[in-house]
């Protein structure tokens, strides 16, 4: 993409989130006011910055890019997310609301002890280093296609954008800016589709569904019954797989996650916590539906499910290349800063969540440290060393084959089991230990380890194999130890 114009949005779009960013954030006088907001926000916000951080750039380019290649099949997830999220909020958000909580492990202190809290902390730290690390990378290749930069550029640009707001207005100006961020990524997403149906396709929409009726890719709802026992696990998109691991993943990443948990404390009261957190399950929802729609349009637009027919080696890249090559001048400069406005969310986020997490769960509690101003200070130079290592996360992941999205979710689920199996064990087993907790916890992660290395079963699986884990081995050793 050759055109000033274009150049001229996405830079001044970058430009303006981070000063955006800066004057919600306001200024904080201590770690408690950078990561959980001295005033209360409100609930709607929360509602969409929990939509915008969990979309990142991989629902951008990934999701149309899986509908291009397969079907509607993925909705099943998200109906799960929905589910999950219900019981977050009449399960785990009472008890995260009855407390001055500072982050979603301290919890887990209050229940087992300070060990479980460092240990849930940790195992959060390297899947979100993991896991955003690839979404950071997804970010960086509609960047790179069109500055013809190379990959590690490309990711440093977008990595000093999200760190610059968020080293200055804390947890408070990554929410309104993601609150911003939502509304054009999801604009970004209809006016592209709009295109496609009202001056790309020959027969706008029916071109769309005559395309998707012709070769399957209307399907919704797959019951995994066609390819055995064994198929019904390798599935990752069938009905139970989708509505079970969606719902236990979603329960998992918006119940334990200190991404969204940190976002739901800052609305200072349990009813407007439940609201925001079902709100999103139900935007979600749309927004997936969207993008596969976006997805659905791509295949009737190019015609073939071969990706080197059109001149590109992943499904990751067609709605980014489409975008460059496809738009006019302008709008595709308005798209693209969508989908840096869906990568900003998510990175910012997890900047301030990590560092949260270390400040609050690991720092803090080790150091005994009780200067107000000296934690501020301690608190930003840890979001500056997350920034770097989310850097450093991306590269590694620049030489993977397999689908973004995919990727990303399978880092996730990986260890998202044991760690909602240790937040429902505390819930559910009254007379659990800390010791019993650790080894159900470890216990998750080790099981985890030999089901994704022998790739027994389909990734959507992984969160729900993790949880029966933990919770079993967990309560059989309070058993024992109280028989004793």
């Amino acid at each position: 993409m050759n055109h000033l114009i274009d150049y001229f949005i996405i830079v001044a779009y970058l430009i303006g989130v981070a000063i955006f960013g800066i004057v919600k954030g306001g200024k904080q006088k201590t770690s408690k006011d950078y990561f959980q907001s001295s005033d209360s926000v409100q609930w709607w916000a929360v509602c969409f910055s929990i939509v915008a951080a969990e979309t990142s750039t991989l629902t951008f380019i990934s999701i149309p890019g899986l509908a291009y290649l397969t079907n509607l099949n993925f909705l099943q997830v998200t109906f799960g997310y929905l589910l999950g999220r219900i019981v977050i909020a009449f399960m785990f958000l009472p008890s995260y609301f009855k407390g001055d909580l500072s982050t979603a492990y301290q919890f887990l202190e209050n229940r087992f002890g300070s060990k479980t809290r460092s240990f849930a902390s940790i195992v959060f730290i390297f899947t979100r280093l993991a896991a955003d690390g690839v979404r950071l990378f997804a970010t960086a290749i509609p960047l790179k296609l069109m500055l013809d930069i190379s990959y590690p550029v490309a990711i440093i640009i977008i990595a000093i954008v999200a760190l610059t707001y968020t080293y200055i207005g804390g947890v408070k100006g990554v929410i309104w800016v993601d609150v911003i961020q939502m509304g054009i990524y999801l604009g970004g997403a209809i006016i592209a589709l709009g295109f496609l149906i009202f001056k790309l396709l020959p027969n706008g929409f029916e071109s769309i569904i005559f395309a998707s009726q012709t070769d399957g890719k209307l399907e919704i709802f797959n019951w995994g019954f066609s390819n055995g026992f064994s198929g019904f696990f390798s599935q990752p998109y069938t009905l139970f797989a989708g509505v079970l691991g969606g719902a236990f993943l979603s329960m998992a990443s918006h119940g334990t996650d200190q991404l969204i948990v940190q976002r739901l404390l800052t609305t200072k009261s349990l009813k407007s916590a439940k609201k925001a957190i079902i709100g999103s399950g139900i935007l979600v929802i749309f927004q997936f539906a969207l993008f596969l729609i976006v997805g659905l349009g791509l295949y009737a637009f190019y015609g073939t499910n071969n990706l080197a027919d059109i001149g590109i080696g992943k499904s990751d890249e067609i709605f980014p290349m489409f975008i460059i090559k496809e738009l006019p001048v302008g709008i595709s400069g308005i798209i693209i800063a969508g989908l840096f406005a869906a990568a900003l969310s998510t990175l910012a986020g997890s900047i301030s969540a990590l560092a949260s997490s270390t400040m609050l769960d690991l720092y803090k509690p080790f150091t005994g440290i009780n200067n107000e101003i000296k934690e501020l200070r301690i608190s930003r130079y840890f979001t500056i060393m997350w920034a770097g290592l989310l850097i450093g996360s991306a590269f590694f992941f620049m030489s993977s084959s397999q689908t973004v999205v995919e990727l990303a979710l399978s880092i996730a689920s990986f260890t998202y089991g044991g760690l909602l199996g240790t937040f429902l064990l505390g819930l559910i087993n009254k007379k659990a230990s800390q010791e019993d907790a650790l080894a159900g916890f470890t216990a998750g992660i080790f099981v985890m380890v030999t089901v994704i290395s022998l790739k027994i079963v389909a990734w959507t699986w992984f969160t729900l194999i993790g949880v029966f884990v933990t919770v079993i081995i967990g309560s059989l050793l309070s058993k024992l130890s109280k028989s004793k």
